[in-house]
């Protein structure tokens, strides 16, 4: 409104309510209100169209901060469900009469040919010896992986999984050379030594951890299980040293430390691989 709008109206009625006369202007329009349409502001009054206009645009500048999202920790554990049905997968592909033997015999692990195809050391977790084998160990990842996985975050609990699986075909390549392993026990062992040494550094209670541990331990050893005791304790015990890396480089700016010692690790394990071919030379 200008001025000369305000001085055609002498009698100064409130613009909303023309029955009700005013000397109270608008601060931002110059309109007159009556006092049921003024609302107080520190430099004077508004009418409601401009107190509305300022809401909307104070309600336009306000920018929510963005959600940070972390990799593994939206509480999907993506790596897990993976692992349980490729592992499936080719349990059923190896129950195909002419094509299962020979997938089985192309990924089993024997130390032997591990030297000559690599790939044995980690595709041994992809075949197994009978339903109740798979199941179990199968049971096992998708229980101890929905509490690790959105802990550590996907492509750690993805690299603890593979380091534990190549920590139990190395022990098994040097302890029995001669010996056919098949299963992914060494990768689950690796994730029971993981949770337990990052309970413990977390502080909550273990106890459930470190007696399921005991029982797989007494069920590894029994006469006639026929159970690749190395692999078990190969995988155990690279996760739980696994386990301490993560456990001690949780900061940001450790992220750097936490990959090369990782990647440590991995050389490591392919290091103690070779110390028969040395030996034998």
């Amino acid at each position: 409104m200008t001025d000369s709008d305000i001085r055609t109206n002498p009698d100064n009625f409130c613009y909303r309510h023309p029955d009700r006369q005013s000397f109270v202007l608008c601060q931002r329009c110059l309109r007159t209100i009556c006092g049921e349409c003024q609302t107080p502001l520190p430099v004077g009054v508004i009418c409601p169209e401009c107190l509305a206009e300022q809401r909307k645009a104070a309600s336009a500048k306000v920018t929510r901060m963005p959600r940070r999202r972390v990799a593994g920790l939206d509480g999907k554990p993506v790596v897990t469900y993976t692992l349980v049905i490729v592992t499936s997968v080719f349990y059923l592909i190896g129950l195909i009469p002419g094509i299962g033997l020979h997938v089985q015999n192309l990924l089993a692990f024997q130390a032997q040919l591990a030297y000559v195809q690599p790939w044995r050391l980690l595709t041994v977790t992809l075949v197994h010896a009978s339903i109740f084998h798979i199941a179990f160990n199968m049971l096992a990842l998708w229980a101890l992986g929905r509490s690790l996985e959105p802990l550590l975050g996907r492509w750690r609990f993805l690299a603890l999984y593979l380091l534990s699986a190549l920590g139990g075909s190395v022990l098994t390549a040097l302890l029995a050379p001669n010996t056919w392993v098949v299963g992914a026990s060494g990768a689950v062992w690796g994730l029971l030594g993981a949770m337990f040494v990052i309970g413990r550094h977390l502080g909550a209670n273990v106890t459930a951890i470190a007696v399921l541990l005991g029982i797989n331990l007494v069920i590894t050893f029994l006469p006639g299980s026929n159970i690749a005791w190395q692999a078990h304790i190969g995988g155990g015990l690279v996760g739980a040293l696994t386990g301490v890396i993560f456990a001690r480089t949780r900061k940001i700016r450790q992220r750097a430390l936490q990959i090369w010692l990782l990647v440590a690790v991995g050389v490591g394990l392919l290091g103690a691989l070779a110390v028969p071919l040395y030996l034998s030379a």
